[in-house]
């Protein structure tokens, strides 16, 4: 049996909704948030095969799984006993234990699949952009005492000096887009670039941290773009803000994607438009379709953030709430 693969706790997830803390299984919440979206994930599979509701069913109720561990004392998610109390004492700052190399300021966020539910649990759109806000204002401080030591995951968060966000792991790498989801997101755009600007380069030491199966590398890719996949199996890529002044990508088919700034610059992030085959996009995403066959897209930058555009409900992004 090797623990890192399958579902470790699967009997304590399908009977309670969560695999406890204290049942001696390790990173039990990191586990119960992953095994949440991957029920998501199950259940949109099983819908475009055709298979029937009462089959589904299960899915789709496991993909709130991760409500369960949502803790309204701390707005964050916290490791649970199996009699249903939080564990106590908690710190948001211990890396490890309930948690795979990240605290719960990092996992909280790992509900990729529905963004609303949780901007709900935290009580609005101000109350979550906050807490978003929080993990950049709270000094790089850290609890390893699960581990004896500092793991260099720990290290790097140190070295980037960008509050408790830790880009150098993958857990939390797509944090800065939810802020397309609370209807502020020239934060994302601000800290989008402030994470490319700094923590990528061409010398030695140019990653932050793990490459990992490719995963800081696509962040990048992805990011430099202008937009990424927060979801994937939404069928959607959240908009960020781009790197580059003129992109061309060249699709197996022949058709190209063109992305041109031509007023980006160090200074020049900010969307204050945003084209779709000439036509304005005020979505804070891309639909897969629109990108597939080909498209045209002008971003329109400038060195101010625009507190306008995309703050409407209907701009915002996938969430498995608005489904139900």
């Amino acid at each position: 049996e090797v623990s890192s693969t399958g579902r470790l706790g699967w009997e304590y997830y399908d009977s309670l909704g969560y695999v406890p803390c204290d049942v001696g299984i390790n990173e039990n919440a990191a586990r119960t948030l992953e095994y949440s979206y991957d029920d998501w994930c199950i259940y949109q599979f099983g819908k475009a095969l055709g298979r029937s509701e009462e089959e589904l069913a299960p899915y789709a109720k496991a993909a709130f799984n991760y409500k369960n561990l949502y803790d309204p004392e701390y707005k964050l998610m916290v490791g649970k006993n199996a009699d249903g109390s939080f564990e106590r004492p908690f710190s948001p700052l211990k890396w490890g234990g309930n948690f795979t190399e990240g605290n719960s300021l990092h996992y909280t966020w790992s509900v990729f699949h529905d963004p609303q539910g949780l901007i709900d649990l935290m009580g609005g759109d101000e109350a979550f952009a906050g807490q978003l806000d929080s993990i950049f204002t709270i000094p790089p401080v850290f609890d390893d005492s699960y581990y004896g030591f500092p793991i260099h995951e720990i290290r790097e968060m140190q070295v980037m000096n960008m509050g408790n966000y830790a880009h150098g792991n993958q857990p939390i790498q797509h944090m800065l887009y939810l802020y397309d989801w609370c209807g502020q997101p020239w934060k994302a755009q601000q800290r989008i670039r402030e994470v490319m600007d700094k923590f990528y380069n061409s010398n030695f030491d140019g990653y932050c941290g793990d490459e990992d199966n490719g995963q800081t590398s696509a962040w990048y890719v992805f990011s430099a773009l202008g937009f990424y996949p927060v979801c994937p199996g939404s069928n959607e890529y959240a908009i960020g803000t781009p790197l580059f002044k003129k992109v061309t990508i060249n699709l197996p088919d022949g058709k190209k994607i063109s992305l041109d700034a031509p007023d980006n610059s160090k200074d020049n992030f900010y969307i204050k438009d945003l084209r779709l085959n000439g036509k304005d996009w005020n979505r804070n995403y891309f639909r897969h379709e629109d990108l597939a066959g080909g498209a045209k897209i002008t971003y329109l930058v400038g060195s101010e953030p625009d507190t306008v555009r995309g703050t409407a409900k209907e701009d915002r992004p996938y969430s498995y709430t608005n489904e139900n």
